[in-house]
Protein backbone atom coordinates (compact mmCIF):
# COMPACT_ATOMS: atom_id res chain seq x y z
CA UNK A 1 0.00 0.00 0.00
CA UNK A 2 1.16 3.39 -1.03
CA UNK A 3 3.26 5.16 2.30
CA UNK A 4 1.00 8.52 1.94
CA UNK A 5 -2.50 6.28 1.50
CA UNK A 6 -1.66 4.78 4.68
CA UNK A 7 -0.95 7.73 6.75
CA UNK A 8 -4.21 8.54 5.52
CA UNK A 9 -6.17 5.65 6.90
CA UNK A 10 -4.26 6.01 10.59
CA UNK A 11 -5.97 9.59 10.28
CA UNK A 12 -9.32 8.34 10.08
CA UNK A 13 -10.10 6.63 13.03
CA UNK A 14 -8.11 9.01 15.21
CA UNK A 15 -10.41 11.86 13.23
CA UNK A 16 -13.85 10.14 15.24
CA UNK A 17 -11.59 10.10 18.36
CA UNK A 18 -11.50 13.35 18.13
CA UNK A 19 -15.06 13.55 17.44
CA UNK A 20 -15.16 12.20 20.91
CA UNK A 21 -13.03 14.46 22.95
CA UNK A 22 -14.72 16.81 21.22
CA UNK A 23 -18.20 16.07 22.03
CA UNK A 24 -16.94 15.35 25.57
CA UNK A 25 -16.00 18.85 26.08
CA UNK A 26 -18.64 20.75 24.87
CA UNK A 27 -20.74 18.52 27.56
CA UNK A 28 -18.48 20.24 29.89
CA UNK A 29 -19.51 22.99 28.79
CA UNK A 30 -22.82 22.69 28.77
CA UNK A 31 -23.41 21.29 32.05
CA UNK A 32 -21.40 24.50 33.81
CA UNK A 33 -24.08 26.40 32.13
CA UNK A 34 -26.81 24.03 33.27
CA UNK A 35 -28.13 23.10 30.05
CA UNK A 36 -27.84 19.34 31.17
CA UNK A 37 -30.16 18.04 27.84
CA UNK A 38 -27.56 19.21 25.69
CA UNK A 39 -24.39 17.87 27.85
CA UNK A 40 -26.29 14.53 27.59
CA UNK A 41 -26.71 14.55 23.72
CA UNK A 42 -23.09 15.59 22.91
CA UNK A 43 -22.18 12.47 25.03
CA UNK A 44 -24.75 10.34 22.94
CA UNK A 45 -23.06 11.62 20.06
CA UNK A 46 -19.44 10.97 21.89
CA UNK A 47 -20.50 7.10 22.14
CA UNK A 48 -21.14 6.87 18.63
CA UNK A 49 -17.84 8.06 17.99
CA UNK A 50 -15.74 5.83 20.23
CA UNK A 51 -18.14 3.07 18.43
CA UNK A 52 -17.20 4.00 14.87
CA UNK A 53 -13.65 4.76 15.90
CA UNK A 54 -12.21 1.31 16.63
CA UNK A 55 -14.55 -0.54 13.99
CA UNK A 56 -12.65 1.82 11.57
CA UNK A 57 -9.56 1.29 12.91
CA UNK A 58 -9.97 -2.69 12.78
CA UNK A 59 -12.01 -2.56 9.63
CA UNK A 60 -8.58 -0.86 7.92
CA UNK A 61 -6.14 -2.62 10.11
CA UNK A 62 -4.76 0.87 10.99
CA UNK A 63 -4.96 -0.06 15.07
CA UNK A 64 -2.42 1.30 16.83
CA UNK A 65 -0.65 2.20 20.34
CA UNK A 66 -0.96 5.91 19.57
CA UNK A 67 -4.52 5.01 18.57
CA UNK A 68 -4.88 3.04 21.63
CA UNK A 69 -3.87 5.63 23.83
CA UNK A 70 -5.84 8.38 21.66
CA UNK A 71 -8.75 6.61 22.39
CA UNK A 72 -8.36 6.03 26.17
CA UNK A 73 -7.33 9.72 27.21
CA UNK A 74 -11.09 10.90 24.80
CA UNK A 75 -12.98 7.80 27.26
CA UNK A 76 -11.71 9.54 30.00
CA UNK A 77 -12.82 13.47 29.43
CA UNK A 78 -16.14 11.77 27.67
CA UNK A 79 -17.08 9.21 30.18
CA UNK A 80 -15.65 10.20 33.14
CA UNK A 81 -14.99 13.81 33.95
CA UNK A 82 -18.01 15.25 31.45
CA UNK A 83 -20.59 12.55 32.85
CA UNK A 84 -19.00 13.34 36.51
CA UNK A 85 -18.98 17.07 36.01
CA UNK A 86 -22.72 16.42 34.61
CA UNK A 87 -23.84 14.60 37.75
CA UNK A 88 -22.37 17.07 40.02
CA UNK A 89 -24.36 20.02 38.91
CA UNK A 90 -27.72 18.32 38.41
CA UNK A 91 -27.25 16.13 41.51
CA UNK A 92 -24.40 15.55 44.02
CA UNK A 93 -23.43 19.86 44.48
CA UNK A 94 -26.46 19.68 47.29
CA UNK A 95 -24.76 17.05 49.22
CA UNK A 96 -21.65 19.25 49.99
CA UNK A 97 -18.25 17.41 50.24
CA UNK A 98 -19.68 13.98 50.30
CA UNK A 99 -21.13 15.09 46.43
CA UNK A 100 -17.52 16.35 45.48
CA UNK A 101 -15.96 12.95 46.54
CA UNK A 102 -18.73 11.00 44.90
CA UNK A 103 -17.95 12.95 41.57
CA UNK A 104 -14.30 12.73 42.10
CA UNK A 105 -14.49 8.76 42.86
CA UNK A 106 -16.48 8.05 39.33
CA UNK A 107 -13.48 10.27 37.61
CA UNK A 108 -10.67 8.43 39.85
CA UNK A 109 -12.44 4.35 38.83
CA UNK A 110 -12.82 5.34 35.31
CA UNK A 111 -9.31 6.07 34.90
CA UNK A 112 -8.03 2.76 36.62
CA UNK A 113 -10.86 1.00 34.20
CA UNK A 114 -9.20 2.50 30.92
CA UNK A 115 -5.23 1.90 32.25
CA UNK A 116 -6.10 -1.66 33.30
CA UNK A 117 -7.99 -2.11 29.86
CA UNK A 118 -4.98 -0.27 27.56
CA UNK A 119 -2.84 -2.89 29.59
CA UNK A 120 -4.69 -6.03 28.71
CA UNK A 121 -4.92 -4.60 25.31
CA UNK A 122 -0.76 -5.21 24.87
CA UNK A 123 -1.94 -8.56 24.34
CA UNK A 124 -3.72 -7.89 20.77
CA UNK A 125 -6.86 -10.21 21.07
CA UNK A 126 -9.90 -9.17 21.07
CA UNK A 127 -12.24 -10.87 24.27
CA UNK A 128 -15.76 -11.93 23.95
CA UNK A 129 -16.46 -9.66 27.73
CA UNK A 130 -15.27 -7.14 29.62
CA UNK A 131 -13.95 -7.70 33.03
CA UNK A 132 -15.36 -4.69 35.05
CA UNK A 133 -18.21 -2.44 33.86
CA UNK A 134 -16.60 -0.61 30.56
CA UNK A 135 -16.36 2.88 31.04
CA UNK A 136 -19.20 3.89 27.97
CA UNK A 137 -21.53 1.60 29.56
CA UNK A 138 -21.44 3.17 33.39
CA UNK A 139 -21.61 6.86 31.54
CA UNK A 140 -24.32 5.49 29.38
CA UNK A 141 -26.69 5.05 32.38
CA UNK A 142 -25.91 8.44 33.70
CA UNK A 143 -26.62 10.15 29.94
CA UNK A 144 -29.66 8.46 29.66
CA UNK A 145 -31.42 9.07 32.86
CA UNK A 146 -30.30 12.80 32.57
CA UNK A 147 -31.90 12.70 29.65
CA UNK A 148 -35.54 11.14 30.71
CA UNK A 149 -35.02 13.41 33.80
CA UNK A 150 -34.75 16.04 31.87
CA UNK A 151 -38.33 15.44 30.25
CA UNK A 152 -39.89 14.92 33.95
CA UNK A 153 -38.71 18.22 35.01
CA UNK A 154 -40.44 19.65 31.30
CA UNK A 155 -42.08 23.08 32.08
CA UNK A 156 -46.30 21.65 32.81
CA UNK A 157 -48.09 22.03 29.30
CA UNK A 158 -44.44 21.91 27.91
CA UNK A 159 -45.17 20.12 24.14
CA UNK A 160 -42.70 17.14 24.41
CA UNK A 161 -40.74 16.76 21.36
CA UNK A 162 -40.30 12.68 22.50
CA UNK A 163 -43.44 10.22 23.93
CA UNK A 164 -42.00 8.82 26.97
CA UNK A 165 -42.99 5.68 29.23
CA UNK A 166 -45.58 7.01 31.76
CA UNK A 167 -44.58 4.34 34.53
CA UNK A 168 -40.51 4.88 33.94
CA UNK A 169 -41.61 8.59 34.06
CA UNK A 170 -43.70 8.58 37.37
CA UNK A 171 -40.44 6.84 38.89
CA UNK A 172 -37.75 9.85 38.34
CA UNK A 173 -37.94 11.23 41.36
CA UNK A 174 -36.75 8.07 43.14
CA UNK A 175 -34.17 7.09 40.54
CA UNK A 176 -32.91 10.94 41.56
CA UNK A 177 -32.68 10.26 45.08
CA UNK A 178 -30.84 7.38 44.61
CA UNK A 179 -28.49 8.56 41.84
CA UNK A 180 -25.54 9.38 44.39
CA UNK A 181 -25.65 5.68 45.41
CA UNK A 182 -25.92 4.71 41.95
CA UNK A 183 -23.10 6.79 40.92
CA UNK A 184 -20.92 4.85 43.38
CA UNK A 185 -21.93 1.81 42.68
CA UNK A 186 -20.82 2.26 39.03
CA UNK A 187 -17.67 3.31 39.97
CA UNK A 188 -17.01 0.10 41.70
CA UNK A 189 -18.37 -2.26 38.99
CA UNK A 190 -15.42 -0.52 36.56
CA UNK A 191 -13.11 -1.63 38.98
CA UNK A 192 -14.46 -4.97 39.83
CA UNK A 193 -14.05 -8.14 38.07
CA UNK A 194 -17.86 -8.34 37.32
CA UNK A 195 -17.76 -9.55 33.48
CA UNK A 196 -19.91 -8.01 30.96
CA UNK A 197 -20.38 -9.24 27.32
CA UNK A 198 -18.41 -7.59 24.61
CA UNK A 199 -19.84 -6.64 20.94
CA UNK A 200 -16.50 -6.88 19.31
CA UNK A 201 -17.13 -10.06 18.37
CA UNK A 202 -20.66 -9.73 16.86
CA UNK A 203 -20.85 -11.52 12.97
CA UNK A 204 -24.20 -10.44 11.58
CA UNK A 205 -23.06 -12.31 8.45
CA UNK A 206 -24.20 -15.41 10.28
CA UNK A 207 -27.04 -17.28 8.88
CA UNK A 208 -27.62 -17.88 13.10
CA UNK A 209 -27.62 -13.93 13.93
CA UNK A 210 -30.95 -13.75 12.05
CA UNK A 211 -32.64 -13.28 15.30
CA UNK A 212 -30.29 -10.76 16.93
CA UNK A 213 -30.71 -8.69 13.90
CA UNK A 214 -34.42 -9.08 14.21
CA UNK A 215 -34.03 -7.58 17.63
CA UNK A 216 -32.06 -5.39 17.26
CA UNK A 217 -34.48 -3.59 14.42
CA UNK A 218 -37.30 -4.07 17.18
CA UNK A 219 -34.94 -2.21 19.36
CA UNK A 220 -34.38 0.58 16.75
CA UNK A 221 -38.02 0.94 16.25
CA UNK A 222 -38.43 1.43 20.51
CA UNK A 223 -35.62 3.82 20.92
CA UNK A 224 -37.11 6.05 18.02
CA UNK A 225 -40.85 5.76 19.34
CA UNK A 226 -39.33 6.31 23.14
CA UNK A 227 -35.53 7.36 22.54
CA UNK A 228 -34.80 8.43 26.01
CA UNK A 229 -36.70 6.24 27.84
CA UNK A 230 -35.53 3.12 26.38
CA UNK A 231 -31.97 4.12 26.05
CA UNK A 232 -32.07 4.38 29.63
CA UNK A 233 -34.11 0.79 30.34
CA UNK A 234 -30.96 -0.78 27.73
CA UNK A 235 -27.95 0.85 29.86
CA UNK A 236 -29.91 -0.28 32.68
CA UNK A 237 -30.23 -3.87 32.12
CA UNK A 238 -26.91 -4.37 30.85
CA UNK A 239 -25.27 -2.26 34.22
CA UNK A 240 -27.97 -5.26 36.22
CA UNK A 241 -26.59 -8.28 33.48
CA UNK A 242 -23.04 -8.09 34.59
CA UNK A 243 -24.22 -8.55 37.94
CA UNK A 244 -25.99 -11.27 37.49
CA UNK A 245 -23.97 -13.02 35.22
CA UNK A 246 -21.33 -13.43 37.63
CA UNK A 247 -24.07 -13.77 40.43
CA UNK A 248 -24.30 -16.75 38.78
CA UNK A 249 -21.34 -18.01 37.46
CA UNK A 250 -20.30 -17.87 41.14
CA UNK A 251 -22.91 -19.73 42.58
CA UNK A 252 -22.76 -22.65 40.02
CA UNK A 253 -19.27 -22.95 41.20
CA UNK A 254 -20.22 -22.80 44.63
CA UNK A 255 -22.54 -25.90 44.32
CA UNK A 256 -19.85 -27.63 41.75
CA UNK A 257 -17.51 -27.41 45.00
CA UNK A 258 -20.39 -28.80 47.57
CA UNK A 259 -21.08 -31.95 45.62
CA UNK A 260 -17.33 -32.53 45.33
CA UNK A 261 -16.98 -31.92 49.16
CA UNK A 262 -20.29 -34.51 49.73
CA UNK A 263 -19.51 -37.01 46.94
CA UNK A 264 -15.77 -37.27 49.22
Amino acid sequence: MDRSLRKGIYILPSLFTCGNISCGYLSIVASLKGNFTQAAWFLIFAIAFDMTDGRIARLTKTSSEFGVQLDSLSDLISFGVAPSIMMYQLVLNSMGKVGLAIAVLFVVCSALRLAKFNVQSKEGIVHSSFVGLPTPASAGLLISFVLSYELFIASPGQDLTFKTIPILMKSMPIFFKVMPITVVILSLLMVSNVTYLSFKKMDLSKPKAFRLLVLIIILLFLIITFPQNVIFILFSLYVISGILFTGAKYYRTFKQKNKFKKGE
